[in-house]
This record gives structure tokens, C-alpha cells and sequence, in this order.
């Protein structure tokens, strides 16, 4: 047998760890609200059960306030699971229940879990569980889903709610004198006319009328224009006499009855017990007056960031060194066993220059996505957001905006496709446009191993405060462009900013490990195709057409006039001369001369390159920033990738080496070559903080904008000021 089964609950009520737990998919769990934003689906087998899991986004409710509880609605009306376990966390019953009591409204077959049962025990919480499933008709189950305790026993009582296939009564609750009778004069006006009632029960549509429930006021004027104006006629109505007599309104009125049920509920026969006072401190509140003090706060928070960066950078320097050492040794192996030629051009050059360049940072990578996911899972993260709202509300963003800046890369190493797509999350489409528009500035995965090659060149002495600084400038930039943006083209008011802040949490090493790795595995999958596409078509771009027959014989003259300054011994020598023959001194400063000839001859011809020329073309305005023709074929390499950046230059630096035969690492390419110094090095950093997004985040930008305007705007505009920003940068830095 096969059976739907969705899984709904609050943000942070652990639903995503059940899911986890249940369908051994490794899914990131976020200890923030917001990070389910789609559902994300598995499979469970259980005693000849097949069980399709669907983990729905986190929702408070189920009136449509936000795309959240829009896409976790119309999976319930729509797809009809056969059970939805709705979790909740049971150390804040009352407010999570308020879910639970709209979907047995909506009348959907449910169990309820009550998890975090530990949390609730350590605050002297106690649950009669038996008591509870009676008062709601449905199945109670106590959970611990991060350790698997009783989720055995929640899905045997799943698996029997979705075989008997009963049909689950909407719960009817009082909603006093006023409300109650005009409930039930939609409700027959509703039924007389089947209005709506293939999808949803009549009372329902009647309670989410008084709830001025946008979505269902739009398919009512769809289905029934005369019936939808006639209800909402009722609501006005109604609405005046609540306002006139209690001063309040429908919406407040139902949420108030909602909690008075709940309380009821939770009252009668000690359904609900807390021994210890419930205003009573707990440890992460104590922790929290210390965290999110008003003052020390934000230095312990910039202090952390510090730390993340000094870990990362002084305990992955050394796989650092073992992964390029890993690519020099291929690179020779390769170039010692295949004749010069096109195909040796291609492995060497085109793909482990070119790849190697962007794999050989995977440990640095993988030191900050720990580091990041101990600050998520702990908790830390949700406590940021808090302290950054009162920074962002003066910039005319929401304290939302945080998660999707963080989400992006806002720390390092995040993505901003996620980041972009985090932004529904905001109501107001003002503060979501801004957010989203600017969220592409945090330093992204992608971006680090352009940072971690210049710094590594150039700063090698202060990496940590160098990503630190960096940090700064994109948070920085980002909220003054967002300033501006809401002064200019996106002007609105500002909304208020509500969120719930998790309790800090001991992460399991098993979950750091596998936040890690996945997201670890993500980088090097990238590498692997995307960058080793693109590597592979910009090395082609590098090496054809070639250099014209007429410019090698220029070349090869210059040889032969070198060999004729020298005696013919000497040259013979070199011509018998293997790897372990001892050169004399005649015929080393031979060598030297010919390998410069060699090098001369290589970046001639990647000028003459199809990607050389445009690169060159380039430079006449690029060069005001500092940038050389080299650096312009692998930024525009970026607009796909920013990876591209690090491939492209060490496919440009390996076609044009002194000496091919010994191999050196591209930060030490750079730091050697008289086209680079840390100021350029800056410069260029600043540019790859700020210019367009890569062009998948583009795509997301305009699907979420709702315009290809926006994502042509995004891309123009960052790279204009990209550019000016370095430029000025250059220049004064030139004067200095």
C-alpha cells in the first residue's frame, strides 16, 4: 500500500529532522525559521507500507500571510495526503497548537507529534498525551525526533490513520455572539451555491472570509463574482459593528478564540502541567542576555566572525598545500608522459590549471561550512538576524532581509540562488525587492576562491583580517545600495519585524559532518562539471585560432639567432643534454634565453587568441581599475561562474609560463608576475564582491522579481558600480 503522508508544523518545531530521520535524506536542517521554504519530498518504507513524505514549509498558520503558508495550503487541499503529521514542539505548546487547531478546521486527517519532549521535561513540563488525543479527536504521539525516540510509534499510528481512510470532520469552535451567527449565514449562502465547496469545507471559506484571506477572496471573485461580493459585504458589515462595539476586528477575534480553545483545552483535567515558573529563566535566555546584550552583542558577534575566519584560514593551510601539491604532481606527471602538443595543452592547461586552481581551495571551503554550520545549528545564526534588525530597519530593510544575506554568504561560503529565493519570506514586496537585489553582494561560495587566491598571493600574513574586512565592505555595500534603492526606484514604508528565536542547541558531530560534506560535495560537483565545462570551452577560446604562420617565423628566427651567438658546441650539448645531464654554464644561459623566447611565443599567442582579443580590447578601459587583458578573459568568464575567475587565470598564467617544466601554484604565479601587486589585488577583490551575479542567480532573481527587468538591472548595475568602485580604489591607491 502507498500513502501520501505530509509533514507541517511551526518554523524550528524539528520537522525537518523528522524528515530527515525518516527518509535518510540528508537535507540541511536549519536552526532558523524560514529555511524550508519548498517542500521537499522522500520516501519512507515501513511494513509493506510505501510512504511518500512530504515536508512542507514552516508555517505559524494556515491564513495566506506568506508564500510559506500559501504552498503548504494548496498541498493540502490539493494533493489530499492521506495523514498530515503535524509536529509540534512541545516546550511551546499553546502557540504551536494554533496550527493544529487550523487543520482540523480545514478537516485533514492528522496525527500530532509532540517533539522536543526532552525540552519539555527540563522545563518541568508534563503532557498528558492520552487526554490530549481524546480532547482533539486525533492521535497524540510524544517525539524526540533528533534522537529517533517514538518515531516509530508516531508512524504506526500514521500508517493506521491512512488505512482506515476515514474522513476527518472540520472541528467547530465558538467564536462568539457576533461572529458565530454570521458564520453561519455565509455558511448556508455557501452551501446553497457549492461555492468553493469541492476544495474546502463551507465553514472554513466563511472563517477565512472574516479573515480577509486574500488568496480565497481572489477565488471567490473567480468563482462566483455576485456570491464573493455579497460575503464580503457581510465582512464589512460585521467588521464596522466590531469596531464600533469592541473596538477590534474579525481577524483578532478569531485568533483570540483560537488561543481561549486551546487554553481550554490544555486546562481541562490537567491536560497541561509546568512545575516550575513559567517566567522563569531558562539557559538560553541567560546565555541571551550576554549574546544579544544591546552593547556587547555585536562585539562578541564581529569576535566570532574573527574567529571563524582566523579557524579557517590557519587550520586548512595545510590540506591546502597538500591538494595543490597533488595538482603540481599531476600536472608534471601528465607534461612528462604526453608529447607537446594540443591534447598535453588541454589536460595541463585547460583542466588541471584550470580546475586544479578551483579544487585546490575544497579544504578551505570545507573549514568554513563547518564553521558555519556549528553557528546554525547551535542556533547563533537566529540570534544575528535579532541584533541586525534595528542596523537594517535604518538601511528601509526588514529584519528578515538577514537570514537571505546570510543564506547568500553574508559569513562566507553561502549561495545566492538560496539567498534570492529565501526572500519570500518578507511580506512587504518593497523590502523583498531591495533585499533580493542586494543579496548577491554577500560573499558567496563561488567568490571565495577568488579571495582566498589574492589573499593567499598578496596577504598571505593577515588572511583572517583580510575575509574579515572583506566581510565588512559587502555587508556595508549592500545595505547602502539597498538605502539608496529604497529612496529611489523602490520607495515604501517599512514593516514591523517578528521573529521567534530558537533555543541554543549542542549540534551532533554527525550532523555537522553532514551539513559539511554536503554542502562540501556541492563545490567539488561544481568544479568537477560546470567549471570544468566552462574551463574547457575558455581554453579553447585561449588557444585558437593561433598564432599566425608569419608571427612564428618571427619567433623561431629569434631562436635561431641565439643559437648562432653561441658556440655550436653548446648547442650541442643541449640537443644530447636529458634531465640528468650537468649543463654548463654556457649552455644554462641558453636555456634561459630560449624558455623566455618560449614564453614570449606563449602569450603572444594567447593575445592572438579569440578570448586574448577580447581581453585586449578590454584593457584600454579596464586598465583605469588595473585590470590587464589576462584578468579580463577570466571576469568575463565570472558572469557565468565566479569559480571561472581562479580557473580562467590559471589557464591564462600556464599557457604563458617561463618554465613549464617546473610547476609553481597560481598565487605564486601571481604574486611573481609585474602585472600584479596588492593593490590590484584589492582592486580586483572589490570588483568580484560587487559585479553581477552569476547567471544562474540572475535567472532566480527575475523568476523571483516577477521580471527579466530586474535581472537585467541586477546585472548592469552591480557591475557598473563593480567597476567604479575599483576604479576609484586604483586610482587613489595609485596615488598614495
Amino acid at each position: 500500500m502507498e500513502a501520501t503522508v505530509a509533514l507541517g508544523g511551526n518554523p524550528n518545531s524539528g520537522k525537518t529532522t523528522l524528515f530527515n530521520g525518516l527518509t535518510g535524506s540528508r537535507q540541511h536542517v536549519g536552526n532558523y525559521p524560514g529555511v524550508t521554504v519548498d517542500k521537499k519530498e522522500g520516501i519512507y518504507a515501513y511494513n509493506g507500507y510505501k510512504m511518500h513524505i512530504v515536508d512542507l514549509p514552516g508555517t505559524y498558520s494556515l491564513t495566506a500571510y506568506s508564500e510559506e503558508e500559501v504552498v503548504a495550503r494548496d498541498f493540502l487541499v490539493s494533493e489530499k495526503p492521506e495523514v498530515t503529521i503535524d509536529i509540534v514542539d512541545a516546550s511551546n505548546l499553546e502557540r504551536n497548537l494554533y496550527l493544529t487547531v487550523q487543520l482540523l478546521e480545514l478537516g485533514v486527517p492528522s496525527c500530532v507529534a509532540l517533539n522536543m519532549m526532552d525540552v519539555a521535561k527540563n522545563r518541568g513540563i508534563e503532557i498528558d498525551t492520552k487526554k490530549l488525543s481524546d480532547l482533539l479527536a486525533v492521535p497524540v504521539l510524544p517525539v524526540i525526533a533528533r534522537t529517533g525516540q517514538g518515531r516509530q510509534e508516531l508512524m504506526d499510528s500514521a500508517a493506521e490513520v491512512a488505512k482506515t481512510k476515514q474522513k476527518q470532520e472540520p472541528l467547530e469552535i465558538s467564536y462568539g455572539q457576533d461572529l458565530d451567527g454570521v458564520i453561519r449565514q455565509m455558511q448556508d449562502d455557501i452551501e446553497k451555491n457549492r461555492f468553493m465547496t469541492e476544495c474546502y469545507p463551507s465553514r472554513w471559506i466563511a472563517i477565512k472570509y472574516l479573515e480577509n484571506d486574500e488568496q480565497i477572496l481572489k477565488k471567490g471573485q473567480e468563482a462566483n463574482p455576485s456570491l464573493a461580493a455579497r460575503l464580503e459585504k457581510k465582512v464589512e458589515k460585521i467588521s464596522h459593528h466590531l469596531q464600533r462595539t469592541l473596538d477590534t476586528y474579525p481577524e483578532a477575534m478569531i485568533a483570540d478564540y483560537r488561543y481561549g480553545y486551546i487554553s481550554s483545552l490544555l486546562r481541562q483535567d490537567d491536560v497541561f502541567h509546568q512545575k516550575y515558573d513559567k517566567n522563569r529563566l531558562y539557559v538560553s535566555d541567560k546565555i541571551d542576555r550576554v549574546l544579544t546584550n544591546r552593547f556587547m552583542g555585536p562585539i562578541i558577534m564581529l569576535l566570532i566572525l574573527m574567529g571563524l575566519y582566523h579557524f579557517t584560514f590557519t587550520y586548512s593551510e595545510t590540506p591546502v598545500g597538500w591538494t595543490e601539491n597533488f595538482f603540481g604532481w599531476l600536472a608534471d606527471t601528465v607534461s612528462a608522459n604526453l608529447p607537446d602538443g594540443l591534447l598535453q595543452s588541454l589536460i595541463v592547461s585547460g583542466i588541471i590549471d584550470g580546475v586544479g586552481g578551483v579544487m585546490g581551495f575544497a579544504p578551505l571551503i570545507m573549514f568554513m561550512f563547518f564553521g558555519i554550520a556549528l553557528l546554525e545549528d547551535s542556533g547563533y545564526l537566529a540570534r544575528v538576524a535579532f541584533m541586525l534588525d534595528r542596523v537594517f530597519k535604518m538601511f528601509g530593510l526588514h529584519g528578515s532581509s538577514v537570514m537571505a544575506y546570510i543564506v547568500s554568504g553574508g559569513i562566507a561560503g553561502g549561495c545566492a540562488v538560496p539567498g534570492v529565493m529565501a526572500t519570500r519570506t518578507l511580506r512587504s514586496p518593497r523590502e523583498r525587492l531591495a533585499t533580493l537585489l542586494t543579496a548577491p553582494f554577500m560573499n558567496c561560495g563561488a567568490k571565495l576562491p577568488v579571495f582566498a587566491l589574492l589573499i593567499a598571493a598578496f596577504f598571505s600574513e593577515n588572511e583572517a583580517m583580510m575575509m574579515f574586512i572583506l566581510t565588512l565592505i559587502a555587508w556595508g555595500g549592500a545595505l547602502i545600495v539597498a538605502k539608496i534603492l529604497r529612496l529611489t526606484i523602490i520607495k515604501g514604508e517599512a514593516t514591523p519585524f517578528v521573529m521567534e528565536l530558537p533555543p541554543y542547541r549542542l549540534p551532533t558531530f554527525k550532523g555537522l559532518m553532514i551539513h559539511t560534506w554536503e554542502l562540501t560535495w556541492q563545490y567539488i560537483k561544481k568544479a568537477g562539471t560546470i567549471i570544468l565545462g566552462i574551463s574547457v570551452l575558455l581554453w579553447a577560446m585561449m588557444t585558437f585560432p593561433g598564432l599566425p604562420e608569419s608571427e612564428t617565423e618571427k619567433f623561431e628566427g629569434k631562436r635561431e639567432a641565439v643559437k648562432a651567438a653561441v658556440s655550436g658546441s653548446v648547442v650541442q650539448e643541449l640537443e644530447f643534454a636529458d634531465q640528468d645531464t650537468q649543463l654548463s654554464l654556457d649552455a644554462l644561459a641558453l636555456t634561459q634565453q630560449l624558455s623566455e623566447i618560449d614564453a614570449q611565443e606563449s602569450e603572444t599567442a594567447l593575445r592572438y587568441s579569440a578570448a586574448g582579443r577580447i581581453g585586449t580590447a578590454l584593457e584600454s578601459v579596464t586598465k583605469l581599475a588595473g585590470f590587464d587583458w589576462r584578468t579580463n578573459i577570466a571576469l568575463v568568464g565570472g558572469f557565468a561562474a565566479k569559480e571561472v575567475v581562479v580557473s580562467t587565470l590559471g589557464t591564462a598564467y600556464s599557457l604563458g609560463e617561463v618554465d613549464p617544466e617546473e610547476y609553481t601554484s597560481l598565487a605564486q604565479r601571481l604574486a611573481a608576475s609585474p602585472n600584479w601587486n596588492p593593490l590590484v589585488a584589492i582592486s580586483l577583490m572589490i570588483f568580484t564582491v560587487f559585479y553581477a551575479p552569476c547567471f544562474v542567480a540572475v535567472v532566480c532573481i527575475a523568476k523571483e522579481a516577477g521580471s527579466w527587468k530586474w535581472g537585467a538591472f541586477s546585472m548592469i548595475f552591480n557591475t557598473a558600480l563593480a567597476f567604479g568602485l575599483s576604479v576609484l580604489v586604483f586610482q587613489i591607491g595609485s596615488l598614495i
